[in-house]
Parts: C-alpha cells; structure tokens; sequence
C-alpha cells in the first residue's frame, strides 16, 4: 500500500512551497506583528495568540525573495517546531493536498545547498518545495531568538 503524505501548499510570489500537515496548527489572516529587538533578521517581530508569545518569520529571505509590503490578503501560517510555535508570512495558502511518499524526492538528491528545504514535489502547477522547519533557523539564529524572547520576558516581568 502507497504511503501517503498530506501537504499544506502556499505561494511565496511566483515559487510554490508547502508544509507537512502535521506541522501546521492554523491559518490566520495576517495581523499587526511587533517588533521584537535583537532578534535575528528573518526574525519580523513577534504575535500574540491565545496569551502565547509566538515569532514571525518572514520566509521571503530565506529563499532570496525581494522584501514586499504586507498586503491585507497576506496570510500567516502558526506551525509546530520541535522547539517552538512560530508564525510564516506567506502571500496565500493554496491547498491541502495528498501525495504518494515516493513522489517526494530528498532535497540532496537535486540540490544539496537547499538547507532550508527537506524536499521536492512535481505537480500539475509546477516544482513544489517542501519547507523543513526544523533547520530553518541556524544554530546563531535560534540562540538569538532564545535571547531576544528570554529578554521580553524579564521586560514583562518587571512590569
């Protein structure tokens, strides 16, 4: 029996990329985002959900997209790192769709430099690059992320 994978797609421009569904807690429209000091650059700011402190990361620089302002039909995706929860700015979500594990091809297979990706889909629209957010962050990153959110916490603290 085919094993088959389900995928959240989102456009970023022209460049289709997606998330395993396990990944993704929700959808929202894009809200307002506070900046967050001394985070690291792909680092936009920070959101507020349900009392939860959660950071958004503007994708875009990741894949060498040039920057653009948020649009209202922007939309955020909240996913699930082994760490933390974190927010995507994307231009839409597409779709949830299913596909057979073999038609996955690892992301080393075609382009070994692709670290921010685990792999590669063909459908009818095109490549699909399918995000790892477990390395999105590089290790100089998540230790400025730890320190940028650690010191919102002692600020709210002495409040």
């Amino acid at each position: 029996m085919k094993r088959l994978r389900k995928l959240v797609t989102f456009s970023l421009d022209d460049r289709k990329l997606a998330l395993y569904v396990f990944a993704v807690q929700r959808i929202i429209r894009v809200v307002e985002v506070t900046p967050l000091p001394k985070a690291p650059d792909i680092v936009v700011g920070i959101i507020s959900m349900k009392g939860t402190v959660i950071p958004v990361f503007n994708i875009r620089m990741r894949f060498q997209l040039p920057a653009r302002e948020v649009r209202l039909d922007d939309q955020m995706i909240i996913a699930n790192t082994a760490k933390r929860t974190v927010a995507l700015m994307v231009d839409s979500v597409n779709d949830v769709i299913e596909i057979p594990e073999e038609k996955i091809i690892a992301a080393e297979q075609i382009l070994p430099e692709l670290e921010y990706v685990e792999g590669v889909m063909k459908t009818e629209g095109g490549m699909v690059l399918i995000h790892d957010l477990e390395r999105f962050l590089s290790v100089p990153e998540e230790k400025a992320l730890d320190e940028a959110l650690e010191a919102l916490n002692r600020d709210e603290r002495q409040d």
